[in-house]
């Protein structure tokens, strides 16, 4: 089953899974560029960098830059180093390295056919099955354990929003496409049990891919984009307009402000375990 391409037993012309994914890929494109529209996000970041460059001590030179969004790509992007909370950040790279896998490989399964004789989907059909298994584990991760403001504010997990409406189209597309293939294994890819779920995986997916626009979907374009902005903030020195942190156990900081060890003593950045002291429960 899980080295089988289910999209080759489809009683479909390879022609018509491929529009749909060429489709879908409009959907997402049209859908973010009517997100930025709406939100305004790229005229926020353009107006923003103007802001914070005449606020900047120092020019920050392409090279610098260009290090700058390698280390976004890398800490941000690729290991999601902004979530502290350890739970937060392995759901979060198993749902986001599972749609990724699943994406990719179901491209590559639909475009690849019709199949040459002894051409084999092995490798891609497996990772097309882990990346499912991937979001549905990350995804229920998440939604069952750490979904924000569910048990801070005594909402029920079945208590369902627009904002949700991306991880819970996204959980079910996996979901459904897991049980549709088992199904194929089991019933064989024509059946009408077989046949209604693959349905259920399209109108999921649909939704995934036709929402953006009211989900959380574009965020993830939009995020490494916020958090290399902030860097550079950093360096140039203009600091996103937020005052300069100094040491504060420093010689210097303590000549200027005399009164620190007063009121958060000797050792400033040892001021005790503070929120740490209970382990959150969302975020």
């Amino acid at each position: 089953m899980i080295t089988s391409n289910p999209f080759a037993s489809l009683p479909l012309e390879p022609g018509v899974m491929q529009a749909y994914v060429v489709l879908m890929v409009l959907l997402v494109i049209g859908g973010t560029l009517l997100d930025v529209m709406h939100k305004k996000s790229a005229k926020y970041f353009f107006e923003k960098g103007q802001s914070l460059s005449k606020l900047a001590k120092r020019e920050v030179s392409t090279g610098e830059k260009a290090g700058i969004a390698v280390s976004t790509l890398t800490n941000e992007v690729l290991a999601s180093s902004e979530f502290a909370n350890p739970d937060r950040r392995n759901a979060h790279l198993l749902t986001m390295y599972g749609f990724v896998f699943f994406v990719v490989t179901t491209a590559i399964m639909i475009f690849g056919l019709p199949a040459a004789e002894g051409t084999s989907f092995t490798i891609s059909a497996l990772l097309w099955h882990l990346g499912a298994l991937s979001i549905c584990v990350g995804g229920s991760w998440f939604w069952f354990k750490i979904r924000a403001d569910v048990r801070s504010e005594g909402n029920a997990w079945y208590d369902v929003h627009q904002s949700d409406l991306f991880v819970v189209s996204l959980m079910l597309m996996a979901a459904f496409a897991l049980v549709w293939s088992l199904l194929q294994a089991v019933t064989g890819a024509t059946s009408v049990l077989s046949m209604i779920v693959f349905v259920a995986f399209i109108l999921a997916s649909t939704t995934l891919f036709s929402t953006v626009l009211w989900s959380k979907f574009a965020h993830m374009f939009f995020k490494p984009a916020a958090a290399f902005q902030k860097k550079v903030a950093v360096a140039d020195g203009s600091h996103d307009k937020l005052p300069e942190i100094p040491d504060l156990a420093s010689a210097e900081c303590k000549e200027q402000y005399p009164d620190i060890p007063e009121y958060m003593g000797d050792n400033p950045p040892n001021m005790g375990l503070g929120i740490n002291r209970e382990a959150p429960n969302h975020y």
